[in-house]
């Protein structure tokens, strides 16, 4: 009788909530490396050097770095429905206001005020997932929340590449244009978020009371029986050393998905082609990565193992950013970069079911965002150098070297801290009865 109930509630739940959260993600991911296709036209029109470009798109994670924890904490108190409701409706104002920059201090000053907007949609989601999904299901649901992030890339780059045609439409630029368009979602969603949007279990009224009283008990007995249980507080969700050894790891993922999200579409216009033909080549790589990014997480799921899902796929990852750095024609860059999204797609769902195997309450929301936030800066350290070497060497090459050797770095301390049992994970049978 309790698999039944077990079975229907995580459909409904999956149904209910996984499908909305993607959606979400979806437009954040679009938010957040437009910029990448932005610079195809914005660069010339506000006179902006690889370097500026680079720093100027990266910069958003210190605006996520010192946000991110206040943020998740305020999450944690006063619920995911409202706070989410605000996160979204200010990064979708200041998105759009990003069509009004005009030099290079505008610039940093929007993707600052963008990424501080921003900070805690993330690993606040990550949060939520927590409160309604039992620990041994949670990296393939985190895969499909993440699938948003390539699907967002694959739908939204020959969009992006569509609106930059607007140039000239009422006086306006296409990349002004484009900013404008692709806020307008976050906006409209960040009302419904809070009509719709169910804070725990405990509220979740669409749930038959069999149905919530399972869920109510599973997820209850799941966070008494967590290895850190007399440690709940926000100081322990800050100090835990494997939150700190997660975000060193989180930050070689970070500076490759961001290195592909930023630079990918510049990386691919060098070859030649029209704009229009970079956001549907460029659409090509995470296209297959989602497919590969559920089948690798289902298989974490179903074995209980993470460490070496995260050591494989980062592996993956940098062999293919060294190859894309020595590819000469375009199918042989298509086929790297495709190798680069597959990896770092891989590596997170089975990296974000560690930390909340051992936190919960006030800890896991700081520790989550503790390691978001952090790891992130991986998301300017990568775009930033590739943005510096390209203004130095005329070339990406040793930018993608550099973004591939962080990555063999996230996979060796994945590999260490297993050895100490820093990042044990979660048995699959942990709350079999």
């Amino acid at each position: 009788m309790n698999k039944d109930i077990e079975r229907r509630t995580l459909r409904k739940i999956t149904w209910r909530i996984v499908p909305f959260i993607m959606l979400l993600y979806f437009i954040a991911y679009i938010d957040r490396v437009n910029i990448g296709f932005a610079a195809l036209t914005m660069k010339q029109d506000l006179g902006f050097s690889a370097s500026i470009l680079g720093f100027g798109a990266g910069i958003f994670f210190w605006g996520y770095f010192l946000f991110e924890v206040p943020s998740n904490v305020i999450l944690h108190k006063v619920g995911a429905r409202m706070w989410i409701a605000r996160v979204m409706l200010t990064w979708g104002i200041i998105s759009g206001a990003m069509a009004f920059v005009q030099g290079t201090t505008s610039f940093y000053v929007m993707r600052f005020l963008l990424g501080a907007a921003e900070a805690g949609f993330f690993p606040g989601i990550i949060l939520y997932l927590s409160y309604w999904f039992p620990a041994r299901h949670r990296a393939g649901v985190t895969s499909f929340f993440m699938a948003a992030a390539p699907i967002s890339t694959a739908l939204g780059s020959p969009i992006s590449a569509a609106l930059l045609e607007m140039n000239g439409v009422m006086g306006l630029r296409g990349w002004q244009w484009m900013f404008v368009l692709e806020a307008i979602p976050a906006v409209i969603l960040g009302v419904v978020v809070f009509f719709y949007m169910t804070d725990k279990p405990e509220k979740a009224t669409w749930l038959k009371e069999d149905e919530r009283t399972w869920l109510v008990n599973a997820m209850n007995e799941e966070a008494a029986g967590k290895a850190d249980g007399a440690k709940h507080g926000i100081l322990s969700g800050l100090a835990n050393p494997r939150v700190l050894a997660l975000a060193l790891i989180y930050f070689g993922t970070s500076a490759g998905l961001y290195t592909m999200g930023i630079w990918a579409p510049q990386i691919i216009k060098q070859l030649g082609v029209s704009s229009m033909t970079v956001g549907f080549l460029n659409a090509i790589p995470p296209i297959v990565s989602v497919a590969a990014m559920i089948l690798w997480s289902r298989h974490s799921d179903r074995t209980g193992e993470r460490t070496w899902h995260v050591i494989l796929a980062c592996l993956a990852a940098a062999i293919g950013l060294v190859v894309a750095a020595g590819a000469n024609g375009m199918v042989g860059l298509i086929a790297a970069l495709t190798l680069v999204n597959i990896g770092i797609s891989c590596a997170k769902p089975p990296l974000w079911s560690m930390p909340t195997g051992f936190l919960s309450g006030a800890a896991a929301a700081t520790g989550i965002a503790t390691i978001n936030s952090i790891g992130n800066l991986g998301g300017f350290a990568g775009p930033a150098m590739i943005g510096w070497i390209k203004d130095q060497t005329g070339s990406f090459t040793g930018g993608l070297y550099f973004v591939a050797g962080l990555l063999v770095l996230s996979a060796v301390l994945t590999l260490v801290l297993s050895r100490f049992k820093v990042a044990a994970p979660v048995p699959a049978n942990a709350l079999a009865h």
